[in-house]
């Protein structure tokens, strides 16, 4: 029985076998057929495939040739229905190329020959695109736009193309000369590492032109032009670039430009190429995007093995447009800073050692006029993203936080020569009159900076109340119309013991940036919370760009997020009393200096901040000030007293500034 009944399945199968190769018309054979053609041109590569009328080999080279100016895109090929008659079949590809931002999309048809049991493809030029001709492959030419303007107030031109001279060795024009020995006296002549230059020329190809460096013209360079002629194949090639007034203008908040590196276009995926301007750091590698614009391209057909100086020459024009997208210049980036009030920032700090910074604002719109770091910043972002100490410039802080909990500016404190925390001693800072000593107004603690009155008024502010009257200042606070990375400060909202007697002199964890404590003196000037702005359009930038400053640092994945706006904002009567402190310490405090300066009335903080293990230990020297409409904070890292140190630089800036 068994038997049976296997025999019985047997003969079924091979009449449902028997029954699918009738019905099998070989549909399944073409598209699979189909698959393999749209996956190999993907990969533009068809010397695997079966061609009909064109041996494999030559297709792939024809392949190649005619996609050859796309190079390094590959496009991505879909095969669509396959329409089947008898041993023939017929197929759409549908090609798209990623061309700069823009795709191109086109669909070709594609005809395939059954022989035996195997499909071929039937190859023709149309097959790579509908309207291409034999003997035709495609030409790229690509269009690139200036870069755009960096704006400052009154729509100035921070950074805009400006002429320079490429100076370097042409080894076209080198003659009988000894490249190396050329080479040597270039570099001795502008001021290079000779050795390697000298490799970098002898490494060149004969053709080769290799830049030494590029020097500005603008009437002050050195190098002259007889100079560089008494050397063999030396010569200045003019050009324009996107530059700022000087080298050194507002560099750690702008940026460069710079022809794209090898690195940079490699880490691009296809969206720099060689000669390409790209931003690096600041506002320019931030808004590249904006600034670049977007490139013009143009794919036309032009006769395999015609030189570009034929074309030129042929009339009619033989090539013909197949895909175009057109030119977009970039966008101008619009700044608030003022290019007067930058530069008489840097020249202020032009002759301080240590890190420093200078930053300026307009309380009554929160315009950042000025954001310089000083020469011994080396090239960082002091003014924006520094993280230190702030000092006794918090003493406004814990001021605003004493008042709302009933003080006034002629409440008395206790001003005594120190005082113990835990096992901790404080003390005022070193020269200290013994007549501000006793009980005194807070008025007075203030315009003379007693810490040790300030730390005695802990048990009347908690730390989390420390932290609300930073945040109603502006502090801390996230700054959504700022538009560039910088640190806003960190105010913690729990300590006790000697952690949170530290934080009442602007010590222990609390750190603010330059940019942080200018925006809490103007927030004391404007009688609000002041919320900072630089770039007035952002329209254009990258992901990264865009990020919201941090309370712990430039934005990243690992920083706590700022807090949003203060939902108890500093009153215009709690500006008041702060600024009625604030002047004190003009008229009254260590900072009588600042009475000389004209124009409007100056009031401001000082502050010294200790760090580091040395014994004694060096110190951040701080001044903030409101002067009318302008709030500004003065930073020396080792600078010792803020008085002594930041004070001068800060008198002389406001009254340059008029």
């Amino acid at each position: 029985m068994g038997k049976i009944k296997n025999l019985v399945l047997g003969l079924a199968a091979l009449m449902i076998a028997g029954s699918l190769t009738a019905c099998d018309d070989g549909r399944s054979g073409a598209e699979g057929a189909a698959k393999q053609l749209a996956s190999s041109l993907a990969a533009l590569d068809v010397g695997s495939l079966a061609v009909d009328g064109k041996d494999a080999a030559a297709a792939n080279e024809q392949l190649k040739a005619v996609f050859a100016a796309l190079d390094p895109a590959k496009p991505s090929v879909e095969s669509g229905a396959v329409k089947l008659d008898g041993d023939k079949a017929s197929v759409p590809l549908n090609f798209t190329w990623k061309i700069g931002t823009a795709e191109w999309k086109y669909t070709s048809q594609a005809a395939l020959k059954k022989s035996g049991d195997k499909w071929a493809v039937q190859w023709t030029t149309t097959l790579l695109e509908p309207d291409l001709k034999d003997g035709e492959v495609l030409d790229k030419t690509v269009t690139s736009p200036s870069r755009a303007d960096i704006l400052g107030a009154g729509d100035a031109k921070l950074v805009s193309y400006r002429p320079v001279v490429h100076v370097g060795i042409d080894k076209t024009t080198i003659g009988s000369a000894d490249p190396a020995v050329s080479a040597a006296k270039l570099a001795q002549l502008v001021g290079v590492d000779e050795a390697a230059y000298v490799k970098q020329v002898q490494a060149s190809g004969p053709q080769a032109f290799v830049s030494a460096i590029t020097l500005r013209e603008d009437g002050n360079r050195t190098v002259t032009d007889q100079q560089i002629a008494s050397i063999p194949g030396a010569r200045g090639i003019p050009d324009f670039l996107p530059l700022a007034p000087t080298r050194t203008f507002a560099r750690a908040v702008l940026g460069t430009a710079a022809e794209a590196s090898a690195e940079q276009i490699q880490k691009a995926g296809g969206a720099l190429k060689v000669g390409d301007t790209v931003g690096t750091g600041g506002l320019q590698e931030q808004y590249d995007a904006q600034l670049r614009g977007q490139d013009g391209v143009s794919i036309k057909t032009r006769p395999q093995g015609m030189t570009d100086e034929q074309i030129k020459a042929a009339r009619p024009d033989p090539r013909r447009l197949l895909f175009a997208v057109n030119v977009k210049p970039g966008d101008p980036l619009k700044t608030t800073l003022d290019p007067r009030l930058q530069q008489l920032a840097e020249d202020t700090l032009g002759g301080v050692g240590p890190a420093s910074a200078i930053v300026a604002l307009r309380p009554s719109t929160g315009a950042v006029l000025a954001a310089a770091s000083g020469p011994g910043s080396n090239g960082y972002n002091t003014a924006m993203l520094g993280q230190y100490a702030p000092g006794s410039t918090f003493k406004i802080v814990d001021s605003l936080a004493l008042i709302r909990n009933g003080m006034t500016p002629d409440s008395k404190v206790e001003c005594t020569p120190t005082i113990t925390v835990d096992g901790r001693t404080f003390k005022n800072a070193e020269g200290y009159p013994v007549s501000s000593l006793g009980s005194v107004a807070l008025r007075d603690a203030f315009a003379h900076s007693c810490n040790t009155a300030f730390i005695s008024s802990r048990d009347k502010v908690s730390q989390a109340q420390l932290e609300s009257a930073a945040t109603s200042l502006g502090v801390a606070v996230q700054a959504p119309k700022l538009g560039a990375d910088a640190f806003l400060g960190s105010v913690p909202g729990n300590a006790d013991g000697t952690e949170h007697a530290a934080s009442m002199i602007g010590q222990g964890k609390v750190l603010l940036s330059p940019l942080a404590a200018a925006i809490m003196a103007a927030s004391v000037a404007h009688g609000a919370p002041v919320s900072p702005q630089l770039v007035l359009n952002p329209g254009s930038a990258s992901p990264s760009a865009g990020a919201t400053p941090t309370a712990s640092g430039a934005p990243s994945s690992s920083a706590s997020p700022a807090a949003p706006a203060s939902e108890k904002p500093v009153t215009p009567a709690e500006a008041a009393a702060l600024s009625d402190m604030m002047r004190a310490v003009v008229t009254s405090g260590h900072a009588g200096f600042l009475a000389s300066v004209p124009g409007a009335p100056v009031g401001a903080k000082t502050g010294t901040a200790e760090f580091g293990n040395d014994n004694p230990p060096k110190t951040h020297a701080w001044i903030v000030a409101v002067h009318g409409d302008l709030a500004v904070a003065v930073f020396v890292e080792d600078g010792g007293l803020g008085a002594t140190t930041s004070g001068p630089l800060l008198k002389s800036f406001l009254t340059a500034a008029g």
